[in-house]
């Protein structure tokens, strides 16, 4: 679910800003071209709630890599279009978006770090073990 969640996030990144700019979601080592984004889920956690039903915390990490030479105002610009985009994402074979939580963002570096979750609900199906066939025999006690 995380790299389909990724995958919405890429698409709502696209639909804002167009494809001027490049969206990543592996690790580039050398050739980064600015400006660019930069997708990955940090810290994802999984609690067990009551029976079978367990709810899943997913923090992701959008990082933007500014061009311009007032990188800061620019980092500030892109954050500010984020919040909207980022709010409610798609995930492909969802019947309903999914809402994004506990979004900020800071600049370190000249690079945007835009912070959000992405939680749900997961209910594992329980595998049950069919009967097996059941003997019994039956006495009356001081009958004829």
């Amino acid at each position: 679910m995380i790299n389909v969640i990724i995958e919405a996030v890429s698409v709502a990144l696209n639909e804002e800003f167009g494809d001027i700019y490049e969206i990543h979601m592996e690790e580039i080592k050398q050739g980064l071209k600015e400006p660019c984004f930069f997708i990955s889920c940090i810290n994802p956690t999984n609690r067990l709630l009551l029976g079978n039903r367990y709810s899943r915390t997913n923090q992701f990490c959008i990082q933007y890599f500014p061009k311009s030479r007032e990188k800061q105002r620019e980092c500030n610009d892109i954050a500010e279009r984020m919040w909207q985009c980022l709010e409610y994402i798609t995930a492909s074979g969802a019947d309903q978006p999914i809402r994004g939580t506990k979004m900020h963002y800071e600049v370190i570096d000249s690079v945007l770090n835009f912070f959000v979750n992405y939680d749900y609900f997961v209910c594992r199906k329980e595998q049950q073990e069919q009967m097996k066939q059941l003997e019994r025999n039956t006495n009356v006690k001081g009958g004829a």
